[in-house]
């Protein structure tokens, strides 16, 4: 029994629970914020440690062994997600502790953040694909509630957009478990990768895979069904977007990452060869969208879409050294994206709008933040010594040992992009003069009033940011442990037999 396993899911579903019970103390839901993220921080840090040192964890739900039972598996992908998420929860919550007024916390803000969170976790944990589909609907219960409230005229638009897309995602994702439980007898994970390839149905397998791959595509953003992430992503309040920005799109290219390693790999020519030119397409369509936008957070709705797209070209190159240069990527990406929306939350903050044209003038009155943005925004250009140089020089390099030279090409224009994108706002928002309209609010920015502050207020919506960039600074200057991390994970991801070993055991009928 390792009940580190479990801890993720069940502190975030506690510590809403709690909140519910909290509803009318706006100082109790925001205490527990803040200690129910800390708290699954340091769980998820538990839990990376025991999985580095014993290897692959399994806990056996109910004491029913696999795969007759529910499992809850964290192997290091699985571990370095999780972390992720604590890291993201928390820094939301310390945000939150500003950026959300009382009347949005009324709405549910707080126990929404803890189930979303949970259903993040469940998902990154889970052993069995049905479950994995459960989670996944937790995650968008609590995802569309959060993007609608306040009920803003910008929020429920993008959000019919957000959910079709999303429930189009579910119908398939279910087809496609219908079709596998047909076919295998058996939703375990674990289970699945050994009857699969005993079943020799090839042309059925490929479809059901394809059936998962549009499914997770949708949820990951990926092109061509991606238009609902930018049309919503920047409607909700600012702390929503960051988490947003930084966690729901990584759980469908988790799940990709999972499958397509452990489940579908009976016939990688195919599959991931049409996962690469997915990659090229997200990459390209992604970053001609953010070049186009001068809305702070439309850009970089835009650039996550773009950035998804690296990802997925780490996993579609299927070698040693892409799927290290994905999940390197994944980690990078996480942490600079959610980084760059509470910055741009800062800057509502000081100058009441997200519009490039009404905004100038902070490379002299804030320094600081000029700085503090300079940081993740070049990272996510690939600039070096940060964390994104080494992401992308990674996957170009694995691209170039592939032969994927067609892919490297698009990747590196992309890169080029992205810095045209991050310099524009650079001199828009913080280079050039502020106009003449100085402070004056944007009608067309949706669901964030400005909460009087606190005192100390607006050291608080700092201090997660300082901590994301100074992560940043450290993933690209320390980057060797980091990568180590990555290869070990990297290796069980090629290598399933000790996934597969450490849930079914001696039923697997192998050994690692």
């Amino acid at each position: 029994m390792r009940p580190e396993i479990a801890l993720p899911i069940l502190i975030p579903l506690a510590a809403g629970a709690l909140s519910l019970l909290a509803w009318r103390s706006h100082a109790a839901q925001r205490t527990l914020g803040l200690v129910g993220t800390g708290l699954l921080l340091a769980a998820s840090l538990w839990l990376a440690a025991s999985t580095w040192q014993d290897g692959i964890l399994v806990m056996h739900m109910g004491g029913w062994p696999a795969p007759f039972g529910i499992v809850l598996v964290s192997d290091l992908l699985g571990a370095i997600m999780v972390v992720l998420a604590g890291i993201t929860g928390f820094a939301t919550a310390v945000y939150s502790l500003v950026a959300v007024g009382r009347e949005h916390e009324r709405f549910g803000y707080y126990p929404l953040l803890h189930l979303l969170l949970a259903g993040v976790n469940g998902a990154f944990l889970t052993g069995d694909v049905f479950n994995l589909y459960v989670w996944f609907e937790v995650m968008l219960v609590a995802s569309f509630a959060l993007l609608i409230l306040g009920g803003e005229r910008a929020q429920m638009e993008g959000a019919i957009k957000y959910v079709t897309l999303n429930l189009l995602s579910s119908a398939l994702f279910l087809s496609a478990i219908g079709l596998l439980y047909g076919m295998a007898g058996t939703l375990n994970m674990a289970d699945l990768a050994v009857r699969l390839a005993e079943t020799g149905s090839n042309g059925l397998t490929t479809v059901i895979a394809v059936l998962f791959l549009v499914a997770f595509g949708i949820k990951a953003a990926a092109f061509p069904l991606f238009f609902w992430l930018p049309a919503s992503y920047h409607t909700p309040l600012v702390a929503v977007s960051a988490l947003f920005a930084g966690l729901l799109t990584k759980v469908g290219v988790y799940a990709l990452f999972r499958f397509f390693t452990l489940i579908f790999t009976h016939d990688v020519a195919f599959t991931h060869e049409v996962l690469l030119w997915i990659a090229a397409a997200t990459m390209l369509t992604g970053v001609l969208g953010a070049a186009a936008q001068f809305e702070f957070r439309r850009i970089l709705s835009f650039h996550i879409v773009s950035q998804i797209g690296y990802m997925i070209m780490g996993l579609a190159l299927y070698t040693p050294l892409a799927i290290v240069g994905g999940v390197f990527y994944i980690v990078h990406h996480i942490i600079v994206k959610a980084n760059l929306f509470l910055i741009s939350g800062v800057v509502y903050r000081l100058r009441g709008s997200y519009e490039l044209a009404r905004l100038g003038g902070l490379y002299r009155s804030s320094p600081g933040l000029a700085l503090l943005f300079l940081i993740p925004a070049l990272s996510l250009a690939g600039m070096p010594p940060l964390s994104g140089f080494f992401a992308k020089f990674i996957l170009v390099r694995a691209g170039l040992e592939a032969g994927a030279y067609t892919v490297v090409g698009v990747a590196l224009v992309v890169g080029l992009l992205t810095l045209y994108s991050m310099i524009k706002i650079w001199n828009e928002v913080f280079w050039k003069a502020m106009p003449e309209n100085d402070g004056e609010p944007n009608d067309d920015v949706m669901n964030d009033d400005r909460p009087a502050q606190p005192a100390g207020g607006l050291a608080l919506l700092y201090l997660p940011v300082i901590g994301l960039a100074a992560l940043t600074l450290g993933i690209g200057l320390g980057a060797q442990p980091f990568l180590e991390l990555a290869e070990r994970a990297a290796a069980q991801l090629l290598d399933p037999t000790g996934y597969i070993h450490a849930v079914l055991g001696d039923a697997a009928g192998i050994r690692p």
